[in-house]
């Protein structure tokens, strides 16, 4: 049995496979969230915050098929954010999440980052797994995010 390629790269914010991607990313939160989950009352992000050099939105694809995304931006001169971090449940524990958080920090680093933050809800229990074995550290609220519970950081330098 062949390796099956994994494909990581930026994409404008409004593309097929990204704007795919986040409406089933949005279908999952409102299926596992008590209460269900409104995109229009998380922290919005600008597609124009995801465009370089202030940002990205990457896609990650398997063969081909795009199974992942998540974006990063800017907060300040020397801080990112991580947003919107997501894998399909079929390509979940093949190490994709690992390797696209990866490519988001690096693309931090590429925009002069020395630290890079997110936030996440209690019930994402892999992601909360996956920041932490991953080198965040939980540190008080950054932001006034209604889904977050823990919010981490990590040094990129």
């Amino acid at each position: 049995m062949g390796l099956v390629e994994v494909e990581i790269a930026a994409e404008p914010p409004d593309s097929e496979a990204a704007s795919e991607l986040l409406e089933r990313y949005y279908a999952e939160l409102d299926a596992r969230f008590p209460g269900g989950f409104d995109p229009d009352r998380a922290v919005a992000v600008a597609p124009a915050e995801l465009l370089a050099p202030r940002g990205a939105l990457l896609v990650a694809r398997i063969g081909g098929h795009p199974l992942g995304c998540g974006s990063v931006r800017k907060l300040d001169g020397a801080t990112s954010e991580i947003k919107r971090m997501w894998i399909d449940p079929v390509a979940r524990g093949r190490g994709l999440g690992r390797s696209l958080l990866a490519a988001l920090e690096a693309k931090a680093i590429e925009f002069g980052c020395r630290s890079i933050r997110l936030d996440t809800n209690a019930h994402l229990t892999e992601a909360v797994g996956l920041y932490r074995s991953s080198g965040y550290l939980e540190v008080p609220a950054y932001n006034d995010n209604p889904y977050a519970a823990h919010w981490f950081e990590k040094s990129l330098t």
